[in-house]
């Protein structure tokens, strides 16, 4: 009981022991000093008594409040006591108070920043596993069914080698989007800078997909018929990538016999804007906020009927972010969607050079 008295009353036993000890001195020293005018006396012994009262006041408390909260720092393991210096500790306990909210506030900030973080490390994991299990299962049971015995009848054994070759190639698509969406991120892919027609590009992309458009039926077009060409300057190779993986979701996602439009329109007068509307199903409002990352399926069943990796709209985002560009979506539910994206323009025509990317 004596001890916790002692430590409870220790800041006001030593403070009232200061400040005595400097009245007796100074009262002492006006003994000493024998003054004439009394009333100078008390003048100048209240302002001195005043000062040191203030000042070693100020001093033991500040000192005080800091070390009681370096201790709650060292305590709490979410605390960094090397963040902490006298400076933020104030007798002012508006102040102290503002300063403590503020520091819970980022600290509950960056607790829930790390949940979401976590969150979505588990999803995604969860979604690697699944979209690679996928195509391993099925490889696997082709050959186990071959090794029981199926390799002897010629007929079986080519098509279940063929539909294990498809699982292989499912599995290194998969892994090859991967491994880019990486390489962009981290810097370690880099941009080969060139001029190009636009219009001719896209125009090699609708080629390259004809076919699969017109297995449902589906129109690929320009909104009119551009006569001048359109220069643009950026990475031709990674530009028909996203062309290509814009156009395949939407034909992926559009209703039989319908369009798919490619419109480029000047944006300001450095920047062409390109755009990809279709007349397909559409998105629903809460799930645009989601649409580029990796492995999500507005569809979760039906889009695995359509194949592709999953990573088609998130290739599409890095890639335009690594040029500095930026992508948006437009979509009402039953009625189409509309993906755009920038560019920058380009009057010239340099030879084409090497560029590393800036992220």
């Amino acid at each position: 009981m004596s001890e916790k008295l002692k430590r409870s009353y220790r800041f006001a036993l030593r403070t009232a022991l200061y400040i005595s000890g400097f009245l007796t001195i100074l009262f002492a020293g006006f003994l000493y000093l024998d003054i004439d005018s009394i009333v100078w006396s008390l003048i100048i012994f209240a302002l001195l008594c005043y000062l040191f009262a203030f000042l070693i006041i100020q001093y033991r408390v500040e000192r005080f409040i800091y070390r009681r909260i370096k201790k709650v720092y060292d305590n709490v393991s979410l605390l960094d006591s090397k963040t902490l210096s006298p400076d933020q500790i104030t007798t002012d306990m508006s102040s102290l108070t503002r300063e403590v909210k503020k520091f819970a506030e980022d600290k509950k900030l960056e607790i829930e920043t790390l949940k979401v973080r976590e969150a979505y490390r588990k999803e995604f994991m969860g979604n690697v596993s699944h979209e690679l299990k996928t195509p391993l299962f099925t490889v696997q049971g082709y050959i186990l069914t071959l090794l029981d015995g199926a390799h002897k009848d010629k007929a079986i054994r080519k098509k279940y080698l063929t539909r294990a070759g498809k699982g292989v190639e499912r599995l290194i698509y998969i892994v090859k989007d991967l491994d880019m969406i990486t390489k962009l991120e981290t810097g370690d892919l880099h941009l080969r800078y060139e001029t190009f027609d636009i219009i001719e590009l896209i125009q090699a992309s609708f080629d390259l997909l004809e076919m699969k458009a017109a297995k449902k039926n589906i129109i690929l077009t320009f909104d009119i018929e551009y006569e001048e060409r359109i220069y643009v300057r950026a990475d031709k190779e990674r530009i028909q990538q996203v062309l290509t993986n814009l156009i395949v979701n939407s034909i992926k996602y559009g209703k039989k016999g319908g369009t798919t439009e490619i419109s480029i329109e000047n944006l300001i007068k450095n920047k062409v804007i390109v755009r990809v509307t279709d007349n397909g199903e559409g998105i629903q409002k809460e799930n645009i906020p989601r649409l580029f990352e990796r492995f999500y399926r507005v569809d979760k069943s039906g889009s695995r009927k359509e194949g592709g990796s999953g990573l088609g709209l998130s290739i599409v985002k890095h890639i335009l972010e690594a040029h500095d560009e930026k992508i948006y979506v437009e979509s009402v539910f039953g009625v189409g969607s509309e993906f755009s994206f920038t560019l920058e323009k380009s009057k010239a025509v340099p030879e084409a050079r090497i560029v590393p990317e800036i992220t």
